[in-house]
């Protein structure tokens, strides 16, 4: 209803006039509508319209649009402004001018909805901070009342700390920035976070515009991860990394600081633009290696703890943050290629000497095998030439085996000196890698710590034996043991020892050429005791008979010689007996 304290009577009013039944004309009717018509303002439905809040009260507002009656509007339409009060002016919108109770109905909301998206879209672009009812919870986050569309609050833009509990907010007033907008969809989504965050940046800029790089300031743990500790220093965070935190090595950043902790720290670096600060604890205190004890030096003996292993080595802490290496070559006197895990592990307490130190560079060498005596000291007496003993495979080679008679103490067998006998491609044709064999040193080599060693010469050479059996054109029997169409065949003989037939040397007596694991006559035609070579042919051996035989067949001369010195001795024979008859005659 109008406020009736603001209208003033009128001075020339007729009050004689009020009972009286006079008529007024249609003209003067005419001038009188229109005369109060001119007091309202020209408005129709589904307009537009500002108006003047006259009352209000918990459940409706009282709105003024300068109309013959005023409009009433239910408060839940201003909830989202909880400053509202009397003679604001407020946006309607009219939905009728006169329902059948005579009422003039507007409405705000429909008012705010119809200029919303503009003004969404304008805040949008300027950054504008506005104000949002707070209206429910929804999956994710809350719904809130901007301009009179619902907008979307994500539960990560509430606040710049992790929210738990949603239900907090609901019902409440507060101020958002419209970070996304889809006209399409007409969704909006807001931030409240983006605010403090606005707001922690303009301290950040103001704290980092006074840092310097050295300086020591005072913060609290944040947080702690695994690669370092996030400290506050009173609006700006900075990161120690754990290698910042100790001098020496640890596990954990826990082991050194915990959450809430105090600490003073030091500035290592920052980026103003990015707005980094690297921070420093471990610089706070003097280097390790300045309090290291200056008469150690190489040669001497020390004590420390295995804090890191790997397997070329494992680097060993005298003192908190001073550490030396044992490379995994300096954990033995053995020369095979080896992990330090076969030795060390993390937390052994161990002593080494000192194999080298720079104190300028910070940095130690370590070795393990010095403590130990030097096999090779005294090689020439414990392994004599001539010596026998018992090896452990190690390694093979194309030209040998590696083997190993003590902890630090290697030698080679060639390949040349593992059999009488057999040829051998490969090592591995002979024996494995951890088998044990016997052996006979041939050489000793201290100066370069080297054994030579054989293994047939633990047996006679039989090829002194051989040379008395396979004389050049003796015949044996043989098996086939492969075939090379291009050069010949290896045949195995007796006593285990094998021979080579050429290719022009195969050819059997039918034409043909032997097989594999065929056994046939061979006849030796060279034999070479040095190079342990034999030979054969089996060609030779039914050849040679063919030969003596035709020989035999087709030398006439020969017969005919034979046949006349048995003629002649026959005749004489003869004659003699004739001669013997006529002497007793004339007798």
């Amino acid at each position: 209803m109008r406020d009736l304290k603001n209208i003033q009577p009128l001075q020339d009013f007729d009050w004689s006039s009020v009972d009286s039944k006079q008529a007024y004309s249609n003209e003067d009717r005419e001038k009188l509508q229109a005369a109060y018509d001119k007091t309202f303002g020209a408005i129709g439905n589904d307009q537009l319209a500002e108006g003047t809040i006259v009352s209000m009260n918990d459940r409706e507002v009282v709105v003024n649009i300068d109309f013959k009656s005023d409009g009433i509007i239910p408060s839940t339409e201003f909830r989202y402004n909880p400053d509202l009060k009397v003679g604001d002016k407020v946006e309607v919108f009219i939905e009728n001018q006169e329902d059948s109770n005579g009422q003039l109905l507007l409405s705000h909301k429909k008012a705010r909805i119809l200029k919303s998206w503009g003004r969404v879209n304008e805040a949008f672009e300027s950054g504008e901070i506005i104000k949002g009812y707070v209206k429910s919870r929804t999956k994710g986050g809350l719904i809130v009342d901007v301009f009179g569309i619902e907008a979307f609050l994500p539960g990560s833009q509430i606040d710049v700390k992790p929210i738990r509990d949603y239900d907090v907010f609901v019902d409440k007033t507060m101020e958002f920035k419209i970070v996304k907008i889809n006209n399409e969809y007409k969704n909006i989504v807001v931030s409240h976070k983006a605010l403090i965050e606005d707001e922690i940046e303009a301290q950040k800029a103001e704290i980092m515009s006074h840092l310097e790089k050295g300086q020591v300031l005072e913060g609290t743990v944040k947080n702690i991860t695994s690669y370092g500790v996030f400290i506050d220093l009173g609006g700006v965070d900075g990161l120690i990394h754990i290698t910042d935190l100790s001098w020496g090595r640890i596990n954990s950043p826990e082991e050194i600081v915990h959450l809430d902790d105090k600490i003073k720290v030091v500035i290592l670096d920052f980026d103003e633009a990015k707005k980094r600060i690297a921070l420093g604890l471990k610089q706070l205190t003097p280097h390790p290696w300045d309090q290291l004890d200056a008469d150690l030096k190489v040669g001497d003996h020390v004590k420390g703890k295995v804090v890191v292993i790997a397997d070329y080595g494992a680097f060993v802490e005298i003192i908190p943050g001073v550490e030396g290496l044992i490379h995994v070559t300096e954990m033995s006197w053995s020369q095979h290629l080896r992990t330090a895990h076969d030795f060390l592990k993390v937390g052994d307490e161990v002593e080494a000497v000192v194999l080298t130190l720079d104190r300028e560079e910070r940095k130690m060498s370590l070795g393990l095998k010095q403590l130990m005596p030097d096999p090779w000291v005294n090689i020439a007496e414990r392994y004599p030439v001539g010596s026998k003993h018992t090896a452990t495979v190690r390694n093979f080679t194309n030209f040998g085996i590696f083997v190993e008679l003590e902890e630090g103490v290697d030698g080679l067998i060639h390949i040349s000196d593992l059999s009488w006998s057999k040829k051998i491609k490969h090592p591995a044709e002979f024996t494995k890698v951890g088998e044990k064999m016997d052996v006979v040193v041939l050489e000793v080599d201290s100066e370069n710590r080297r054994l030579s060693l054989g293994h047939k010469q633990l047996e006679e050479n039989p090829w002194d034996v051989f040379e008395t059996i396979f004389t050049v054109g003796s015949l044996h029997e043989g098996t086939v043991i492969s075939v090379n169409e291009k050069s010949g065949a290896v045949v195995n003989l007796p006593y285990g020892i094998e021979g080579f037939c050429p290719k022009g040397q195969m050819q059997k007596e039918d034409k043909t050429s032997p097989k594999v694991d065929e056994k046939l006559q061979f006849k030796v035609i060279e034999f070479q005791k040095e190079a342990k070579r034999i030979v054969l042919s089996h060609t030779r051996t039914w050849k040679q008979e063919e030969e003596t035989k035709s020989k035999k067949e087709a030398n006439p001369v020969r017969k005919i010689n034979q046949s006349l010195e048995k003629t002649t001795l026959g005749d004489l024979d003869v004659l003699a007996s004739l001669k013997e008859e006529m002497e007793k005659k004339e007798n």
